[in-house]
């Protein structure tokens, strides 16, 4: 099951990756009352506690690896609530091939928007994808108004294979042959791959 990551942090020089806990579930239901945001990510506004139930059966599911992008600069030290940025996911929804994976990224803290968050937070679920789940060929499906995000995934070498005027989205492609895996390695190598409960300890810890 999908658990896989509910003990890692990955921890990048901009952005932090945590598991989605319920902790992080008020902020994120924030996040989506924004109609520019359901609109980019094709959703339906939800209740609380519909988030609250998405988030719990989102741990439980064996097709889905979801974390918490976190501002590297402001976690540890703030709370996470407060350095969340957005969430990057991956969906492994292809039964005939397990080696694909759907990516998803949101940023969705506007200040932190064309910082080169989203590319990073990208590069290391992509990373852990290969490295973790046996992943050779990623997939992005893009609402085509989201000039950025596809210009984004451009620059990390995917390729557009198919447009759906239906949905108005883009499908873009990455074959992770040896050459992009070693790429995809050298982008990541400043990464570290650290426990979450360790790193979560209570707050009086710190203080002694």
């Amino acid at each position: 099951a999908m658990r896989i990551n509910q003990d890692t942090v990955l921890r990048g020089k901009k952005v932090t990756l945590v598991p989605y806990t319920a902790a992080h579930v008020p902020r994120y239901h924030e996040w989506m009352q924004s109609e520019e945001l359901q609109r980019l990510t094709a959703s339906e506004p939800l209740s609380l506690e519909q988030e609250h139930e998405m988030q719990r059966s989102w741990q439980d599911d064996a097709d889905k690896c979801t974390f918490i992008v976190l501002d590297s600069e402001r976690w540890p030290g703030e709370a996470e609530e407060n350095s969340m940025v957005g969430d990057v996911n991956l969906f492994l929804t292809n039964v005939e091939d397990p080696t694909v994976g759907e990516i998803e990224i949101m940023i969705a803290e506007p200040s932190c928007r064309g910082r080169g968050f989203g590319k990073e937070a990208t590069l290391l679920m992509m990373a852990y994808g290969v490295r973790k789940l046996g992943i050779t060929k990623f997939e992005a499906k893009i609402g085509q108004e989201n000039e950025a995000s596809i210009s984004m995934f451009k620059k990390l070498h995917f390729k557009e294979v198919a447009v759906n005027s239906v949905f108005q989205e883009v499908t873009l492609r990455l074959d992770v042959n040896d050459q992009e895996r070693w790429w995809l390695l050298k982008q990541t190598n400043h990464v570290e791959e650290k426990s979450y409960a360790e790193l979560k300890q209570p707050a009086g810890v710190l203080d002694t």
